[in-house]
């Protein structure tokens, strides 16, 4: 499988995101995505201390046991554990990291990233303690996610000659441009930084599960997902824009997964696609999306998606 660069790391341009570890999968579930992940190519894994209740970095660090060489592992932090753990105040960033890397089973994160943005702690305190973790070996390269253009060049500026961040991760898929238009996009250009997308599947509509006017499939994430959430996502706006890609995949004879994948893969700015996983089949699929398509393909997918 291709790779990108990250800062000084190098990722499959498809990664597995981890939000089902401990959640959805148990670890039998987790060990057997992990594995043909690996098996495929895939070497990068995008987990949280919020992911599974905390055990997606615990089933994540056992799955890959003696592989772990083999893997680029980004966690992430800031968002509510609970009461008392959040936030981006350096003594938390560094008990946060420890926390991870002991659920980890492993002496260092790859990729250590700021969930979201702590208005209460100013941006240069926070990247002090990434720089003492980097220092110390704990972390090899820091990110941060839902971040704005001004936070980044803000976050840029504090770094000074110290370590800054190599990537964002903010929302971004066929069904959800906006870092086109917001700025994040140029900003990701100017500042050196790698985008990686999440929901990039926009919650499994673009997995070619989904028809417009057909039940919502059982067992999917959106048939679990609880009404508040899955407003948005059953809209008629949303699945309009679906039907339209259900029906150009048919007529181009490409499956509306590996449209999706590599639609984001041709904007240079993204580093890799990161999707989850229940099943080995799952993984395999994914690995497989990645492509270069056509340029009236890439085209056509602007139209019907602008």
């Amino acid at each position: 499988m291709q790779k990108r660069s990250l800062g000084s790391l190098s990722v499959s341009v498809v990664g597995i995101g981890c939000n089902n570890f401990g959640a959805r999968l148990d670890q039998e579930g987790t060990s057997s995505v992990v594995l043909s992940a690996l098996d495929s190519g895939i070497n990068f894994f995008d987990t949280a201390d919020i992911y599974g209740a905390t055990q997606s970095e615990v089933l994540l660090g056992k799955a890959l046991g003696a592989r772990r060489s083999e893997a680029v592992i980004a966690s992430k932090f800031g968002m509510p554990i609970d009461d008392t753990h959040f936030g981006a105040k350096p003594a938390y960033v560094k008990q946060a990291c420890e926390d991870s890397l002991r659920r980890l089973g492993t002496d260092y994160i790859d990729l250590y990233q700021l969930h979201y943005p702590d208005e209460t702690t100013p941006i240069a305190d926070t990247l002090g303690a990434l720089h003492e973790l980097v220092a110390e070996g704990k972390v090899r390269e820091i990110g941060c996610s839902n971040l704005n253009p001004q936070q980044l060049k803000e976050a840029k500026e504090a770094a000074g000659s110290g370590p800054a961040f190599v990537s964002i991760q903010n929302q971004y898929s066929l069904l959800a441009r906006d870092p086109e238009h917001d700025g994040v996009l140029d900003a990701c250009e100017e500042h050196g930084l790698g985008f990686l997308p999440f929901y990039p599947l926009a919650n499994g509509l673009l997995t070619g599960k989904y028809v417009p006017g057909q039940p919502i499939p059982e067992g999917t994430r959106l048939s679990l997902m609880s009404p508040e959430r899955s407003a948005h996502w059953k809209s008629d706006a949303l699945m309009a824009r679906v039907g339209s890609l259900v029906q150009y995949a048919d007529e181009v004879e490409i499956p509306l997964l590996t449209l999706a994948f590599s639609w984001l893969l041709a904007r240079d700015q993204v580093s890799s696609v990161i999707a989850g996983a229940s099943n080995a089949d799952q993984v395999r699929a994914n690995a497989a999306a990645a492509t270069q398509l056509p340029t009236e393909v890439l085209a056509m997918l602007d139209i019907l998606t602008d």
